[in-house]
């Protein structure tokens, strides 16, 4: 029982070991313990996906049309916040920049998160899929003709519409208008379907996300972020689908997700950012996810639209966004939709911790001193918890030389040993585990405050003091870390010393080796992590010397 609480210490230290080796291993793409990849995804420089498979993504008859073979034109809108891309093939968006976000490999470029290069595919696409055995509508394949007007938004308006309109495909015309508004990363995109044919026409409209399965350049190698497809449906919440998961599957298997709801959204996701296709609740949808090429992959909603008469036409609004995961804004857009910010199993805890942390924030005014406010609040909260932890190590390293002289008197005989053991516990009123269950409660809610400060894009680019400029990327000084290595130090010298020699020696090397990644992570952590270790050395130092033990 003594070595319990050791144990347990050995056993997160163990995990945490398993942890990095694993996400190191996702970032080389090897394989991994907890996110088994399928083959290579190595990007395809330059390699489109072809036509038949993308249709077959979004359930889109293949057909080549001959305005598919016509050049397209690209277009540049800027805003106040979004310079974007319009291809005029589909009136897809092959191209956005966040002006407000600095990329955070060269500061004077703008993130950018949709992209079609030689380096990545990322494009936002929507067409029309026609009933089984009617003539092609319009699809994302097709070269509409933009309509003249302003390309950027204009000093003194709130609002800039830019139009699109496709020939005659089918019998139909699309009409497809694009509303970028002020201080907006949602886009609004308007379908307009004129049935211009004899007969009646029965479209689905679908409205999908394509990318490439490589992750974003930057990912630290240290700590791992999702990266992939995404859904949230009323009935199955928010649910993440991964690229290794559609390459395994097989024509004939099921997705493994929801696949029909009247509410919910599509969604590609990365650290930081995030796009999504937004349609109102309350009408029918279908959810597709598909592999349409080497390293290809899309996320598609899927509606049917009715029947359209003759001479009739239909319109179909939704909206795009394409920004940051401000959780905030993004709750206010659509139901579930801040739960792209991923805090994964501990979103119960993360998401009131991220609120204290905003309302702190709101207070204070910066984000480092919020992060140290935030911990001194937990610390307030777990302070009588914490104080009986401590008293129990404090009692445990006061008789730890009496443990250790029985040790040596007993060591061929460890059932007397044990004995003698469990008197001196008896006799000193030291519960051996009693630092164990305040380790078990608190370790949730500060695992769940890591996903806080490591997923909030609020931190990105947010300064502290002084040479913490940015509390999302390393301490370009390694100052935070070796401070907190040193703390953990400390917090070791502060704790009874194992009996057995070796063990204390991997006592101390623990906090060493366990400190090594975070010379790598986010400044914001680490500062998050070196308060709560000052914090807890002066609450043990203080029942220590209340105690009277050295």
């Amino acid at each position: 029982m003594t070595d319990m609480r050791r144990t347990i210490l050995w056993v997160v230290f163990t995990m945490s070991l398993i942890l990095l080796w694993d996400a190191w291993n996702q970032h080389t793409g090897k394989p991994t313990l907890l996110h088994p990849q399928g083959a290579s995804q190595a990007a395809v420089a330059g390699q489109a996906a072809s036509p038949a498979k993308v249709g077959q993504a979004a359930g889109v008859v293949a057909a080549t049309t001959a305005s598919a073979a016509a050049p397209s034109e690209k277009l540049t809108i800027t805003t106040d916040v979004l310079k974007v891309t319009l291809d005029s093939q589909g009136g897809d968006i092959s191209r956005t920049e966040l002006l407000k976000y600095r990329d955070s490999n060269d500061a004077q470029r703008s993130v950018v998160l949709l992209d079609d290069s030689a380096e990545r595919t990322y494009r936002a696409q929507s067409g029309f899929i026609p009933a089984p055995g009617a003539a092609p509508l319009p699809t994302h394949f097709d070269v509409l003709t933009a309509a003249p007007g302003p390309r950027q938004l204009q000093d003194g308006s709130n609002e800039l519409n830019v139009r699109f309109e496709s020939p005659v495909i089918g019998g139909a015309k699309l009409v497809k208008t694009y509303t970028f508004r002020r201080g907006e990363y949602a886009v609004g995109v308007k379908h307009e379907l004129v049935n211009v044919g004899p007969t009646p026409i029965q479209p689905q409209i679908y409205l999908q996300l394509l990318r490439d399965g490589t992750p974003p350049p930057g990912e630290s190698s240290f700590y791992s972020t999702f990266t992939g497809p995404a859904l949230y449906t009323e009935a199955k919440k928010f649910e993440k689908v991964e690229f290794s998961q559609i390459d395994k599957r097989q024509p004939q298997d099921q997705p493994g997700h929801q696949t029909h709801a009247k509410e919910g959204w599509v969604a590609m996701v990365q650290h930081y950012f995030a796009s999504a296709w937004l349609v109102a609740d309350g009408t029918d949808r279908e959810f597709r996810s598909t592999k349409v090429g080497p390293n290809r992959y899309t996320i598609a909603l899927v509606q049917p639209l009715g029947s359209i008469a003759p001479g009739a036409s239909l319109t179909h609004e939704a909206r795009l966004y394409v920004g940051p995961q401000e959780e905030n804004k993004l709750a206010a857009l659509a139901p579930g939709l801040e739960l792209v910010k991923d805090y994964g199993w501990f979103t119960v805890i993360s998401k009131p911790l991220f609120w204290l942390l905003d309302h702190l924030h709101r207070i204070i005014g910066n984000w480092g001193w919020a992060i140290i406010a935030l911990v001194v609040l937990l610390k307030l909260a777990f302070y009588s918890l914490n104080a009986s932890a401590y008293r129990s190590m404090a009692k445990m390293k006061a008789v730890n030389p009496r443990i250790m002289d029985l040790r040596e008197r007993h060591k061929d005989n460890p059932q007397q040993m044990q004995q003698e053991m469990m008197r001196i516990y008896r006799e000193e009123k030291v519960n051996p585990l009693g630092g164990c269950l305040p380790i078990f409660v608190q370790m949730p809610v500060f695992i769940a405050l890591y996903w806080v400060l490591l997923s909030s894009v609020e931190m990105r680019g947010a300064p502290w003091l002084g040479w913490i400029t940015d509390l999302s990327v390393k301490d370009p000084f390694f100052i935070l870390p070796v401070l907190m290595t040193l703390s953990s130090l400390l917090q070791v010298w502060l704790q009874p010393a194992p009996a057995d020699p070796m063990q204390a020696k991997m006592m101390w090397l623990m906090p060493l080796m366990f400190s090594f990644m975070f010379f790598f992570f986010p400044s914001g952590l680490v500062l998050y992590w070196l308060v709560n270790n000052l914090l807890s050395i002066a609450q043990q130092w203080l029942i220590n010397k209340q105690l009277g033990v050295n």
